[in-house]
Formats: C-alpha cells, sequence, structure tokens
C-alpha cells in the first residue's frame, strides 16, 4: 500500500480498519470513514464514543494500534512537515497565551508556518474580521470562552489549510458563544474541507452536510444528513383517526401485523415504525375501513437528526461501556 494519493482523486480523510487501544479499553474498533474535499462534516457521537482519540491520530499527536488514517492522501504516520503545514487543528481545550492580543496571537502562529510579513498581515486582518475580534484590543486573558473558541478557529485557519479539524469547538459555550461560532464554521463551506466533531446534534443540523455517528468506537452510519433523516423517515408513519376509542380498535387490529415494527397511540394519534413501508401504506387503509372508523390523516412521520442518532445509538442509559 502506498503511502500517498493523487490530489485530484484523495479524500480529506480517509480511515481503513482504524484500530486503537489503552490497555484493555477498545477505544476505536475498526474504523472506515471516507470524507470528502469541500463538505462540513460532522463526526457525531456521545462523549467517550472514541471522537477525540480519532482526531488525535489524524492530527498526528497519538499512533493507532492497527489500520490506517489518510489526510488530503497521505498516511499520518509517514506525513511529512509539508503535509501537517495543509491542516489545521483546534483540540477541545485549546491553549493561549494571555498576555497575547489576538492580533499578536495569530501573528505568533503564522511564524510558526514561515509566513512573509505581507501575507501574514493580510491573513491575520481577515482573520480577526471574520471571527469578530478587528476591534478587539483585549488581551486574550481577558476573553469570553466564545471569543477564545473563536481566536481558536481562526488560528487553525492562519496556514489557509485544505483541512479543518475542529474537536467539541462549542461544548462548553453558552447559546450566544455557540451562535457565534458555528457561524464561523458555516461561513467556511466551500473554502476548505471542514471535520467538525460534537455530542450536540442541534449544532451538526445547522452547519454540517453530511454526518458520521460513531458509538462505542464503531461508526454506525455514514451519509448526507437529507438522505440518513428521509431514510428514516421513509419507515414512520403518522396516523390519526377521528375518535381516540378508533385509535385504539385500529391500533389492536395492526398489532398482528408482519410488517409493523413499533406502535405508540397519543389520543387518536398513532405513530408507527414499520419495515416495509408500501405494505403498510396498502394494509393500514383497509385494516381502518374494516374497524369501521374514519381517517383523518395519514402521512410519512417528519424525521430529524434526534430521532435518528436515538433509533441507532439507543438513549443514554444503553448498556456497553463507552470508549475513552
Amino acid at each position: 500500500m502506498t503511502d500517498a494519493r493523487s490530489d485530484d482523486t484523495a479524500a480529506a480523510i480517509e480511515l481503513r480498519g482504524l484500530t486503537k487501544r489503552f490497555g484493555d479499553t477498545l477505544a476505536l474498533d475498526r474504523v472506515d470513514l471516507v470524507v470528502r474535499p469541500g463538505t462540513v462534516f460532522g463526526f457525531l457521537g456521545r462523549n467517550g464514543a472514541g471522537k477525540t482519540t480519532a482526531l488525535r491520530i489524524l492530527s498526528g499527536l497519538a499512533r493507532p494500534t492497527s489500520g490506517t488514517a489518510y489526510v488530503l492522501g497521505h498516511d499520518v504516520e509517514r506525513a511529512t512537515e509539508a503535509v501537517r503545514a495543509r491542516i489545521g487543528f483546534l483540540p477541545d481545550v485549546p491553549g493561549f497565551y494571555p498576555w497575547m492580543t489576538a492580533r499578536e496571537y495569530l501573528e505568533f502562529a503564522g511564524r510558526l508556518f514561515e509566513l512573509d510579513e505581507a501575507t501574514l498581515d493580510a491573513r491575520a486582518s481577515a482573520l480577526l474580521q471574520m471571527a469578530g475580534l478587528a476591534s478587539v484590543t483585549t488581551r486574550v486573558g481577558g476573553f469570553s470562552r466564545g471569543m477564545k473558541q473563536r481566536l481558536g478557529i481562526a488560528q487553525a485557519l492562519i496556514n489557509a489549510p485544505s483541512l479543518l479539524m475542529l474537536d467539541e469547538p462549542t461544548s462548553a459555550l453558552d447559546p450566544i458563544g455557540r451562535r457565534e461560532v458555528l457561524e464561523m464554521v458555516a461561513s467556511l463551506r466551500g473554502r476548505t474541507t471542514v471535520f467538525f466533531s460534537t455530542h450536540i446534534l442541534a449544532d451538526v443540523e445547522r452547519v454540517c452536510d453530511t454526518v458520521a455517528i460513531l458509538e462505542r468506537g464503531r461508526v454506525v452510519v455514514s451519509a448526507a444528513i437529507d438522505e440518513l433523516t428521509a431514510r428514516a423517515a421513509a419507515n414512520r408513519l403518522i396516523v390519526e383517526l377521528e375518535g381516540e376509542t378508533g385509535a385504539v380498535v385500529v391500533a389492536d387490529a395492526l398489532g398482528e401485523c408482519s410488517w409493523l415494527k413499533s406502535i405508540e397511540r397519543e389520543g387518536r394519534t398513532l405513530r408507527l415504525a414499520v419495515s416495509d413501508l408500501p405494505t403498510a401504506q396498502r394494509e393500514i387503509p383497509v385494516a381502518i375501513a374494516g374497524a369501521g372508523e374514519a381517517l383523518r390523516r395519514f402521512e410519512i412521520d417528519e424525521t430529524s437528526l434526534e430521532d435518528v442518532f436515538v433509533e441507532l445509538v439507543g438513549g443514554p442509559g444503553k448498556p456497553g461501556s463507552p470508549a475513552q
């Protein structure tokens, strides 16, 4: 296997059988994943699912136990400094020099990449504007958490990276800080590939094009958000009847159908999960008519990313020890 791919065909990130153990703990379990260039990609999982471990491997801060991780077509274990210079990374707990101003901090970061003074000055000015910090003269030690996160993203962009990796950038922010950081991430769409790790579903729905859900070190699904929610919605139906008694009768009648996975009743409304949508669409009206009941509403349910997430990984009480 070669350690580099053509720039024309390489994925921004490609994981093949990526596995990481810490003693007896399996943090990543044969993870396969592809992130296409130019996307804002949500790497979603609850706390402890293994997201930070994967990001540390991708950024070169940890080594896999087995398997391979490619960034921008290069094996991360063999990547040169020239490859690493095309990557931006913001860890979950970034560190700052509190005595610096925002501009001084960006200029310091830019000099580490040996940017010439003209390029550095132009990029620092543009990034401070993007981060909403252009007019801020306070030293970083006096910044709010949201301001620090925006400065951290700006710092990760100072080298104009082809891939920007963000580890839980909004997890400790208040609603205003979250909105500001997410707006900054959304503004990068089409300019660079963003790999965005989080456990907050609403953030993924707001800014990401594609999502992978990680659970106990394994990717359980990877798809465009629209495709994922549409796929789940295709198996969920809402049936509303004229009366609550009719809903009870119809629920009992449908209970023996082989295609029915589950049924919930709320007053006169039934919510069904089905394994065979065409058959369900044919047989439900027949069952209603056979029970002598009147139908008010019959439609495919709208499904959110939260519905998909809960269906795939379960709630917080799901058994099993999560990865670290």
